[in-house]
């Protein structure tokens, strides 16, 4: 028996919406390819003719009718494209006034069937309801009349009358069953790929227009070997890969799945314009697999066969054949059009090509960029570099940009040499030697820096652009500032001058002066952005003299509006809005090996800050999570909850509530989301001028097409604010009496589990041999409770230090010396209370819960103000451990809940910490550090019981991890603390 090999290819194109030329050109190089690889069957991916981004340009009938043009250039090719090949296409068609997204099977010059779209696309960035229907008669077919031009093109081959199969049909070959599907019908629930199955259809195709989100192709590739996985059969998936004139970017991955199995696939990110996938399968396999299952045979038995539309003519490839002699005549026929190469086997299964998440990061918006750049018509970049996390980020994207383009144009790519050429302005015989030569004329950074500006920033700014190899400046704009002060001070304030906060002044006056220097910032970032090309006369054979701006707003800050309206978040494109710190974050660390740009390393470990507010000794005391109120990780969350989980402000309390019972009282928690959702009010207005960003996240606010929601809201939220509070009040009840219900039963002694020793012990050696705390998160010995726990320790950081800077910001000036003691003396001294201070405390009512409210935590700084002594015996004591010797002293009446809580997580963090000089340093860092983050939260009581059980933990521990820890300093604490190597 001859087994039917047939051999098919799909694509990944990088389609540009309404290049009509472009398309057709990519899409004939894609036949092309697919012939010479000896396949039978070729599919596009989705709208490949006009581009599936052309939005509302499918509106105009030109859209539709240059459609119709191209295809009949296709069938009218004197190459004879569609000659002896299976040609999927995808392109609008008006049928009986109706515009539909359909598939157009050419074959031999003639149109064999047009199959409509039964499942629409109209949710997140995707609108395909506001330009198409879909197809409602499922199995029935009716006939299509072609234009005049596609009938002229088809000539001879085509039908008398002109008029071709339009429905829900299928291709009945003389050796196979071949069907198509579009894009959202994979993703569908009832997806027509397993009625197809069921009906005996051997070969599915899907022409798809999907986009990169972050960590979403694993679903992707799921649905397409489950595609098989339950009915059999042989599924091809082509995409567009690149972007099209917008905010997505297509990420390709085109692939081939067999019953279940993949057997080929395509890169997820590529700069070529054209890639072709094919496999060899066996369509005798098909049948073998289906025949095995019971449950299917029965289901496929009773299934009613589809429309059909018969095809005269063989998919699959003949065997193989002895080459007879020939005479001189045959050889010469023979070497003038040999045949393509036929495969003697099927295709055998691969695993699946899975980026991680960095690397998402890295190479999307990389090739987001160029795809733009090259397009548009611009010289180059110019980043607003100020050396933290988000605009370093940019800086690295567009660096790993330059390594791609110079290591695709080293390997011949004549699209992309072709286009480095023009947009850099190398001769005809030059290529970039190096990814830094490129980065030169391409990439433009500029440090403006301020008053308010740190050493440290401007130095990672002005090293980074050196690994990159981009052109940096390093500018002090203080004079641009005080210009604008000055004029309005002049002309509208009689004189008076706006101060900083610490300087005396008030909110209003202090975040005018942050948000001028922002919009300055921006203002001359344009003017930069026009002049350099100028200044340095950098050739460009494009005639184009001017930069792209690129902003540098992360997804989580445009959410909560921390960003000042027309700042550098003002800019021609973002590569980075859709994306989370935390996944920042995480792509700097990865970046700073994997790209070769190590400064990244100590742009992650710095707290991220704007540095807009004056330094304090020299040092920046500004903090985004301090200012921004949440930190990051909340703000991921919040996001998630309000866009994809779509919860309201109650349901977003319930689901915190549920998250967090046990850490947060539920007042805290309702004042957490109530906080958020009154700063997403306030600032949702700047949503609607948000820089048009490269769309990767699930939770991104752009206003323009993802998260269509008002701008102005009533930021009191009165009816879901009062509720909210109804349900904290029921659920601290809740807790209140489970935690008496508790106290009535008997406790035993905790102990320290010994496993937890050894292990501490093992994650300690793994940790010293690596050498530095990146490398020992990364490697095969960190588990993920580890990880887990180091980001556990970094929030804890992040909350004790945003007590300290609260208690210093409500502080009157000179109120404690915040200047470190001399190191001789750096020595805890017990705080004196006097009778009458003890009284106070008492009559006060113990600030049991001093960060419930802000009223309380209020009152404990003004008693603080009130018996601290500046220069007393304990002058060199820390503002923050002062109040908490108080709280240690005086809070008796909590619940137990947040002890436990404590004396778990202190026990795995002492556990885990590799710089101790004693047990009793560690327990002091410890306890102190585990008290601030529990002032932030509800208090602490029996706080001796405390310490007692953190001493407890210390003991089976430090036998473990002694021999391996180095000193510990003070200098140091905060650096260990953050993770810092």
């Amino acid at each position: 028996m001859v087994r039917r090999l047939a051999t098919v290819a799909t694509c990944n194109l990088n389609q540009w919406a309404m290049d009509f030329e472009g398309n057709l050109g990519r899409i004939k190089d894609s036949i092309r390819q697919a012939r010479a690889q000896g396949a039978s069957y070729r599919v596009g991916p989705e709208l490949e003719v006009p581009g599936y981004g052309c939005e509302d340009h499918f509106l105009e009938l030109d859209t539709v009718a240059h459609s119709w043009e191209v295809l009949a250039d296709l069938l009218s090719d004197p190459e004879d494209l569609t000659g002896g090949m299976l040609v999927d296409v995808g392109m609008p068609v008006i049928h009986r006034g109706v515009m539909y997204n359909c598939r157009v099977f050419l074959l031999n010059r003639r149109v064999l069937l047009i199959r409509p779209k039964l499942n629409l696309a109209n949710d997140g960035n995707y609108r395909e309801t506001r330009y198409f229907a879909t197809w409602k008669h499922r199995g029935v077919v009716e006939t299509h009349r072609l234009p005049e031009g596609v009938i002229a093109a088809m000539g001879a081959a085509g039908p008398l009358d002109g008029e071709v199969p339009f429905g829900d049909a299928v291709l009945k070959l003389k050796d196979a069953v071949l069907a198509a599907e579009t894009c959202e019908e994979l993703f569908t629930p009832a997806a027509p790929h397993i009625g197809l199955a069921l009906a005996g259809v051997e070969i599915i195709s899907n022409g798809s227009g999907s986009h990169h989100q972050l960590r979403k192709l694993n679903q992707r590739l799921d649905l397409i070997r489950g595609a098989t996985a339950k009915a059999g059969g042989v599924y091809l998936y082509a995409n567009q890969r690149g972007c099209d004139g917008g905010r997505l970017y297509f990420d390709g991955c085109a692939c081939v799945a067999v019953n279940g199995a993949l057997v080929a696939q395509g890169g997820q990110f590529g700069l070529a314009d054209v890639e072709v996938v094919t496999a060899t399968v066996d369509l005798d396999e098909v049948v073998s697999y289906r025949c095995a299952i019971s449950s299917l045979r029965e289901q496929a038995s009773a299934t009613t066969c589809p429309h059909l539309v018969s095809v005269d003519w063989a998919l699959c490839a003949p065997p193989p054949a002895t080459t007879p002699a020939t005479t001189p005549a045959t050889a010469t026929a023979t070497a003038t059009a040999p045949p393509p190469p036929r495969a003697l086997y099927p295709t055998q299964p691969i695993e699946p090509r899975i980026l991680r998440p960095e690397e998402e990061i890295a190479y999307g918006p990389a090739c987001w960029l160029w795809d733009y750049l090259r397009r548009c018509g611009a010289s180059g970049f110019l980043i607003p570099l100020s050396g933290g996390a988000d605009s370093s980020s940019v800086a690295a994207i567009v660096g790993a940009m330059c390594q791609l383009v110079v290591k695709a144009a080293a390997e011949g790519d004549p699209r992309v040499t072709a286009d480095v050429r023009r947009v850099a302005g190398y001769g005809p015989e030059e290529l970039p030697q190096s990814a830094q030569e490129l980065a030169g004329r391409l990439l433009s950074c500029v440090y403006m820096g301020t008053a308010n500006s740190s050493r440290e920033t401007r130095e990672r700014a002005k090293v980074l652009a050196e690994q990159v190899g981009a052109y940096h400046l390093s500018l002090t704009i203080d004079g641009v500032v005080e210009a604008v002060v000055s004029l309005f001070a002049a002309a509208v304030s009689g004189g008076r001058r706006p101060q900083f906060r610490a300087h005396g002044g008030g909110t209003a006056e202090n975040l005018a002066l942050q948000n001028i220097q922002a919009r300055l910032r921006m203002v001359l970032a344009f003017l930069l952005a026009q002049l350099l090309p100028w200044v340095r006369g950098v050739p460009n054979k494009s005639g184009a003299g001017w930069l792209l701006v690129l902003g540098s707003a992360n997804v989580d800050e445009c959410l909560r509006g921390y960003l000042t309206k027309y700042d550098c978040s003002s800019a021609d494109i973002n590569p980075i809005g859709s994306i989370s710190k935390a996944d920042l974050r995480s792509f700097l660390q990865w970046a700073a090996t994997h790209l070769g740009y190590p400064v990244l390393a100590q742009v992650e470990a710095a707290p991220p800050t704007a540095e807009l507010e004056p330094l304090v000794e020299g040092q920046q005391p500004q903090l985004d999570e301090v200012d921004m109120g949440m930190t990051y990780a909340e703000l991921s969350l919040y996001g998630r909850l309000r866009k994809v989980a779509r919860a309201g402000p109650v349901a977003m309390y319930n689901a915190c509530a549920a998250m967090w019972a046990g850490r947060l009282a539920p007042a805290a928690i309702a004042t957490k989301v109530k906080d958020f959702f009154r700063f997403y009010a306030i600032n949702r207005h700047k949503s609607t001028v948000l820089t048009p960003s490269y769309h990767m996240e699930s939770y991104s606010p752009d206003d323009n097409r993802f998260d269509h929601r008002q701008f102005l809201y009533n930021i009191r939220w009165p009816w879901q604010f009062r509720r909210i509070d109804q349900l904290a009040e029921r659920d601290t009840a809740a807790a209140a009496a489970a935690a008496a219900a508790a106290a009535a039963e008997p406790s035993g002694t905790a102990a320290a589990d010994g496993s937890t020793a050894e292990k501490a012990a093992d994650l300690a050696k793994a940790w010293q041999r690596k050498g530095s705390l990146q490398k020992f998160l990364n490697g095969s010995k960190c588990d993920d409770e580890f990880r887990k726990l180091h980001l556990e320790l970094k929030e804890l950081y992040q909350e004790a230090a945003n007590a300290r800077t609260l208690l210093l910001d409500t502080a009157p000036p000179g109120a404690y010396d915040t200047r470190p003691a001399p190191a001789a003396t750096r020595t805890r001294t017990p705080p004196l209370v006097t009778p009458e201070e003890e009284q106070a405390i008492k009559d006060t009512g113990g600030y049991g819960s001093v960060a419930a409210s802000k009223q309380s935590y209020d009152r404990l700084v003004q008693l603080f103000q009130t018996i601290y002594r500046p220069r007393g015996p304990n002058a060199r004591q820390k503002p923050e451990e002062y109040v908490i010797d108080l709280l240690y002293t005086y809070n008796k009446q909590q619940n137990k809940s947040i002890n436990d809580k404590l004396e778990h997580l202190a026990q795995r963090i002492c556990g885990r910490w590799r710089q101790l000089k004693d047990r009793e340093t560690v327990l002091k860092r410890v306890a102190t550090l585990l008290a601030m983050w529990a002032v932030r939260i509800d208090g602490l009581n029996q706080i001796d019981a405390f310490r007692a059980a953190v001493r407890g933990a210390l003991a089976p521990l430090q036998e473990a991890t002694g021999k391996l820890m180095l000193p510990l300093t003070p200098e140091d604490t905060a650096q260990e603390l953050k993770g810092e190597d």
